[in-house]
């Protein structure tokens, strides 16, 4: 299918941004969390400072209610740069997907702010933020629950582009069948139902529909953890093709660590609504500092039957902490092997320039004896 002047225009648009501007940013990185960018370095798409979510609910007979409040997250900061993969790990119920839904404005933030280029949009109204939804899209976990189920493929993906006025009604027509072949989608599918696809082909649909806006920055919420290993990786390579095509933003969320490792430039590592460690991805991998950190790596299982019989593994003891609950000190501290007086009484924040650690004991951390369980 031939190339239209249109989609010509859109991918220049697209791309422009992702060339960045080579200014250098000043930012106060052992405050807040946001590294910045080395000389030579486009400055952040997307920078988030001290985000928080809570959520609050009253119990108890009317005589005698009392509010309680949940912090999913508490206090999150990190920046994502044009063309960057900055990677989410965590266990379940750290926060991820409540930063991810924040961010894209799906959950109103209780404090903090949430910057695209420059431009605070976590206060925004409905109207007011629609420009910027154009340049920020979402990836979510379970395909089948994003996307409406009496809406054919065609219209599915069409829909982004009529919300934001862009391209005539053929234009469209053809945008969509473009892009249909460029996630792997036959489109001789266009007026399928999304009951008829497998699970992959979902999620390749949700791909499209991102792409749809001529996006700079998309947020995958766990785009592969529904998905078959076979599956994972195509949706993975198809999703690496597309940024190295269009230079796309991805803030990609995951427990799959050899995953995150493989398609990652910076880690942040979740725990209890904080991030404890950020850091290039190889970096971080290869010298973990925060205990925490330590204990996920090594939880990781070997493809090596005799070595996993084998093997070493951490083992924290202690309850996890509750969310309900806000600590005074490290939310880790009951379940740290390393734990001492301080620790119980004063917050740490990240500290550090490129490799971020919210630990008082960080330094005594050389080697991470578990790098080579996971796959590059």
């Amino acid at each position: 299918m031939a190339r239209s002047p249109d989609r010509a225009i859109w991918s220049t648009e697209w791309s422009h941004h992702s060339a960045g501007s080579l200014a250098i940013a000043t930012t106060t990185a052992q405050s807040t969390g946001l590294a910045p960018p080395a000389c030579g370095l486009p400055v952040p798409l997307l920078e988030v400072r001290e985000l928080a979510v809570h959520f609050s609910s009253w119990h108890g007979p009317p005589w005698r209610r009392r509010e309680r409040v949940v912090r999913a997250v508490d206090g999150v900061s990190f920046s994502v740069r044009p063309g960057e993969t900055l990677g989410l790990v965590g266990e379940s119920g750290c926060g991820k997907s409540t930063t991810a839904r924040a961010i894209v404005n799906l959950v109103p933030p209780t404090a903090g702010e949430v910057l695209l280029d420059g431009a605070r949009i976590d206060r925004l109204s409905a109207k007011a933020i629609l420009p910027y939804r154009r340049r920020m899209q979402m990836v979510f976990q379970d395909p089948m629950a994003s996307l409406n189920p009496r809406m054919t493929v065609g219209r599915t993906i069409t829909e982004p582009m009529k919300i934001f006025g862009l391209y005539d009604r053929r234009t469209r027509q053809l945008e969509t069948l473009r892009l249909m072949e460029l996630v792997g989608l036959n489109p001789r599918f266009l007026n399928r139902y999304p009951h008829e696809f497998s699970g992959g082909q979902r999620q390749r649909i949700g791909i499209a529909r991102a792409l749809a806006a001529g996006p700079e920055l998309i947020v995958c919420d766990e785009p592969v953890s529904a998905l078959d290993v076979s599956i994972q990786a195509q949706v993975i390579n198809l999703l690496m093709d597309l940024q190295q095509q269009f230079g796309l933003a991805y803030l990609f969320i995951a427990h799959n660590l050899a995953v995150v490792r493989h398609i990652s430039h910076r880690v942040g590592v979740m725990y209890l609504g904080r991030i404890v460690e950020l850091a290039d991805a190889a970096e971080l991998y290869r010298n973990p500092r925060h205990p925490y950190t330590q204990a996920l790596l090594s939880a990781a299982p070997v493809p090596d039957p005799v070595r996993e019989r084998t093997r070493e593994r951490i083992v924290l003891q202690g309850e996890i902490g509750s969310p309900e609950y806000e600590p005074v000190g490290c939310p880790f501290a009951d379940r740290c092997p390393l734990v001492e007086a301080r620790c119980r009484e004063e917050p740490q924040r990240l500290i550090g320039e490129e490799h971020l650690v919210a630990c008082w004991k960080a330094t005594l951390y050389e080697a991470n004896p578990f790098a080579d369980r996971l796959c590059d």
